[in-house]
């Protein structure tokens, strides 16, 4: 039995942590529902603890004070979404417990679990019951209750774990949406896969090395069982500040609070870090910067996020540290400055695929940005590749629907750039607004055209049904070709080109003078011809042309007007 524990071995007892979470991280995003269905619980914690556990691997530690106060530090900064930045707050409560230690036994340890339990309650702005709040309380209760009775470090572990398990098991009774979706908390269920790794470090238990593959996760949400009116605000906005000033961040939290909800700040004396969801981030941001420098912000689409679930893919997410790290190190070489005018107009669109990038390219796009569906770029990126262009009025063609309120959110951020967002659905409108921009117009002119252009064209698309779903009351099955039209469900098949047949003598392709067929990255120049000879049966009326877009997701994507 391990009573005391000294910096190397806290150290230490951290680095099997993110190991062990590391390993099952999977498995806890299968279980993430609350506080909205985008399935990056495991990713996000194992992110932030894994910060920590590369710097004690760089920093050997002399006493378990230095260790605690090191280890806050990196989690902090490394903290990503709700579940991070709450782990981050739990162990800097730690840290202030461990404050100016040299060893701890139990009693201290308790005591130093029940200061990380305070100081995330305090931080969150509204406390919901049957999360990682619920869990790391119950499980700090009943550490403190072992240490008067046995004052040892790894008795008191094996008694908050032992405890924490009953609380997780209870989550779904105490949260509705945990209830519907039936499975227990994401996040509670990872504060027990850290706890549980420190405890095996004490144990001599050697440490997971690779993650788990998905087919092995025993229990999963049901994410087709939720629907978007789970989801109260669109954006996931994580943001870092370096503090300039000394005046309190309460009045920021108030308006945080006002324009968002699931909000939780962690500070230290430097910096603090900021996680919410909100509609409108850029306001956040923005108002952020009246107390210290954006250090680094992410945005992603919690409701993209969540179709993807329901869909049964992966959902795309913006954490992942070398890509963050090397954007970084883009901006400070310069990269990231801003382009001086030397034209009038400058248009960036988002696309997917090589074949789509070339179209817009000839068409005169000067920033091509890689997203769509599955791949939402994120405000930055988007600001990012406008800064870049070289003009006065900058187009932004988003391409999609689920990514307009991000371009949105860059307008007015870039002094000396208009900033026009052309509310294009999908590539295709982006082309036909693309068609009409006059270089010698003014820009509300040209707006206005780009608007009438893309409304004028119809876009179905074909792509694939992951697994078994519910999608606009249809019964989706595992396999299934599925066919979009307007973004609507048109019909489902197990053939793709009888789909492909329907879809041609349906009214939206019967009536058009101008069909272009777009082929993905899956489809061979055979089959493609064989959708362009079925289209030009069932549309003889019609001008068809075939081109290779080279886009993901989509076999078929296709433009009537």
């Amino acid at each position: 039995m391990v009573d005391i524990i000294d910096g190397a071995l806290f150290q230490r007892m951290v680095i099997h942590a993110s190991a062990s979470i590391n390993a099952q991280k999977q498995a806890i995003n299968e279980l993430n529902v609350f506080p909205v269905p985008d399935g990056d619980t495991g990713t996000n914690m194992s992110l932030t603890i894994g910060t920590a556990a590369a710097e004690a691997k760089k920093k050997p530690a002399q006493s378990i004070g230095q260790a605690a106060a090191t280890n806050a530090s990196a989690l902090l900064r490394g903290a990503r979404g709700n579940s991070g930045v709450i782990l981050s707050l739990l162990f800097r409560g730690i840290s202030k417990g461990l404050k100016e230690r040299e060893t701890a036994d139990g009693a201290v340890f308790a005591a130093a679990l029940s200061e990380g339990v305070s100081a995330a309650y305090k931080a969150v702005m509204k406390p919901a019951e049957g999360t990682i709040l619920t869990v790391s309380r119950l499980a700090s209760v009943k550490a403190a209750e072992t240490a008067h009775s046995q004052n040892s470090v790894e008795a008191v572990l094996e008694a908050a774990i032992a405890e924490g398990q009953i609380a997780l098991a209870d989550t779904v009774n105490q949260n509705p949406v945990l209830k519907k979706a039936g499975v227990v908390d994401a996040g509670g269920k990872g504060f027990l896969v850290i706890l549980q790794g420190m405890l095996d470090e004490l144990r001599g238990i050697a440490a997971p090395e690779g993650a788990e593959e998905a087919q092995d996760v025993k229990e999963s949400a049901d994410f087709a069982a939720l629907s978007e009116e789970d989801i109260t605000f669109t954006f996931d906005t994580v943001f870092i500040v370096r503090k300039t000033t000394d005046k309190s961040i309460e009045p920021f939290r108030a308006y945080l609070n006002s324009i968002g909800d699931s909000l939780v700040i962690g500070e230290d004396d430097e910096a603090f870090k900021v996680h919410v969801h909100t509609d409108i981030p850029g306001a956040a941001l923005s108002e952020a910067q009246k107390y210290g420098t954006l250090e680094l912000a992410k945005i992603e689409n919690m409701r993209t996020q969540a179709q993807e679930l329901a869909a049964g893919k992966q959902a795309q997410s913006t954490d992942d540290l070398e890509q963050i790290e090397a954007e970084l190190e883009a901006q400070e070489s310069g990269e990231g400055a801003i382009a001086p005018p030397e034209k009038k107009f400058g248009v960036v669109a988002v696309s997917a695929g090589a074949g789509m990038a070339s179209v817009f390219k000839d068409l005169g796009v000067d920033g091509v940005i890689s997203g769509g569906q599955t791949m939402n770029p994120s405000t930055e990126d988007i600001l990012r590749e406008i800064a870049r262009t070289p003009a006065e009025t900058v187009f932004v063609l988003p391409n999609n629907k689920n990514i307009i309120m991000a371009a949105q959110q860059c307008v007015g951020l870039i002094e000396g750039k208009e900033i026009v967002v052309v509310p294009t659905r999908t590539v295709p409108q982006g082309i036909a607004a693309m068609l009409v921009l006059d270089p010698d117009g003014d820009a509300e002119s040209n707006a206005a055209a780009m608007e009438e252009a893309r409304q004028n064209v119809r876009t179905s698309e074909i792509t694939y049904a992951a697994r078994n779903s519910d999608f606009d009351g249809f019964q989706i099955h595992e396999g299934d070709y599925m066919a979009l039209a307007e973004g609507q469900l048109f019909g489902t098949d197990q053939s793709i080109n009888a789909l492909l047949e329907r879809l041609a003598k349906s009214d939206l392709q019967q009536d058009a003078e101008f069909i272009n067929i777009f082929y993905g990255e899956d489809v061979s120049e055979e089959q493609a011809n064989e959708a362009l000879e079925i289209f030009r049966a069932a549309c003889p009326n019609a001008e068809i042309t075939l081109l290779a877009g080279g886009q993901p997701v989509y076999y078929y994507m296709i433009s009537a007007e």
